[in-house]
């Protein structure tokens, strides 16, 4: 299963919190459409009915598409600074 380190719990907190998103929502992550082995980010409002949900508290959820669990299950979600500021990134666990 996907890891989510603190550093990238602390980022989607902020994200979550900055961008009203509700209780139950959170940053999900599924597989690009048409491009397999590419995922996008994006904050929900709610997790869709097959999400897995990786990484849970009081105020930050987690969620990974069914498609992309499988790629994503030896992987860690952590967060690299760049000249723009920082950046989700998936790492070998």
């Amino acid at each position: 299963m996907l890891t989510v380190t603190d550093n990238a719990r602390t980022a989607v907190e902020g994200l979550v919190q900055e961008n009203q998103v509700p209780a139950e929502g959170g940053l999900r992550i599924a597989e690009a459409a048409g491009q397999p082995g590419n995922f996008e980010l994006a904050l929900v409002q709610a997790p869709e009915a097959q999400d897995q949900v990786v990484a849970q508290s009081d105020t930050t959820h987690v969620f990974v598409d069914q498609a992309a669990s499988v790629a994503l299950d030896d992987l860690t979600l952590d967060i690299q600074p760049d000249a723009d500021g920082p950046g989700f990134v998936l790492v070998q666990a």
